[in-house]
């Protein structure tokens, strides 16, 4: 976690060596060295081929592409995702990108691995209600099926539980975030961010003191905070290791932030203005909200609009 107080605060005029040090600690990492992936092509691809296959889901009906979309950064666009029963879960779908670096997932980091946290939805009653038992008797009644397990799992090549949950994690650590102009204005291209982006950026790393939670290429500290917002959900409170009675969430990724409304763990926040409102002035202020929030902080609309306008670039095409 880095500390929003090493920052020069909004309105003081960036340096060359103050951007050396912000594009340090944005840069990307060598795509081609650094995606976890720990996968053979074959096992990836065929992860891809099950994320999309509707053989996993107990009727048929669902796939994991039903609350991850690709088109929507693997999210699905709702404030809450949909039960199988057509009725509201108790959460957002969290967007998949750059979930190989993650430590922890779901909302409340119940899932320490993204094989432990494949199986959660495929085997909830009222999201895909799917059996393992049944799920293979399906996919190894298929003849292209077998074979693609054969030469993704030479060693082991029946199809099992665990050799379907690894394709699939396999897969989703291939998905990374696409570089953008703000990715661009690290790698040393000062013209890459228009004037409002910049401030905006300014604002993100000083007073507003966005990064203390949403630092690194991946913006996100992978932690978990009350972030003021409204509701019952015990979050990480009700997850071994949490703090009971505190309603923790986990810090999400803002890379592909226009793909991936609405926001918050609720899906409460709309638009990116909504978000930055709720940190503007508008957070329930709790004695459990994180320390790392700025209380009080005040945004022009000026200020805000700079904010919302650099939040946009981390999901802006890399062309110009």
């Amino acid at each position: 976690m880095v500390a929003a107080a090493t920052f020069a605060g909004a309105g003081e005029q960036a340096t060359p060596a103050r951007d050396a040090i912000w594009r340090s600690i944005f840069a990307r990492p060598a795509a081609a060295s650094a995606v976890p992936i720990g996968a053979s092509r074959e096992q990836v691809a065929l992860g891809k081929a099950l994320f999309e296959d509707t053989r996993l889901s107990g009727d048929g009906a669902r796939a994991c592409t039903s609350c991850h979309n690709p088109a929507l950064a693997f999210t699905d666009g709702l404030p809450k995702a949909l039960a199988r029963d057509g009725t509201v879960l108790a959460r957002n779908a969290p967007s998949l990108v750059n979930a190989g670096w993650g430590k922890s997932y779901f909302w409340d980091g119940r899932a320490s691995s993204l094989e432990e946290q494949a199986r959660v939805p495929m085997t909830a009653e009222n999201e895909m209600a799917g059996t393992f038992p049944e799920i293979i008797a399906r996919l190894s009644a298929d003849n292209d099926m077998v074979a693609r397990f054969s030469a993704a799992f030479p060693e082991n090549p029946s199809i099992s539980e665990g050799s379907i949950l690894a394709a699939i994690a396999g897969y989703e650590r291939t998905i990374v975030a696409p570089e953008t102009r703000f990715d661009r204005w690290v790698a040393g291209d000062d013209g890459a961010l228009s004037a409002e982006e910049e401030a905006g950026f300014g604002l993100f790393v000083g007073r507003a003191g966005c990064v203390s939670c949403h630092g690194g290429w991946r913006f996100t500290d992978d932690l978990f905070h009350d972030i003021g917002l409204p509701g019952r959900d015990p979050g990480r409170g009700a997850v071994p290791g949490g703090n009971q009675g505190i309603a923790q969430f986990k810090t999400p990724t803002l890379r592909e932030l226009l793909k991936t409304a609405p926001y918050m763990h609720d899906g409460s926040k709309a638009t990116l203005r909504d978000v930055v409102d709720h940190y503007g002035g508008g957070l329930e202020a709790r004695d459990s909200v994180d320390a790392n929030i700025v209380r009080g902080l005040r945004l022009s609309e000026a200020d805000r609009r700079a904010l919302v306008a650099f939040l946009a670039t981390l999901s802006s095409p890399a062309a110009p």
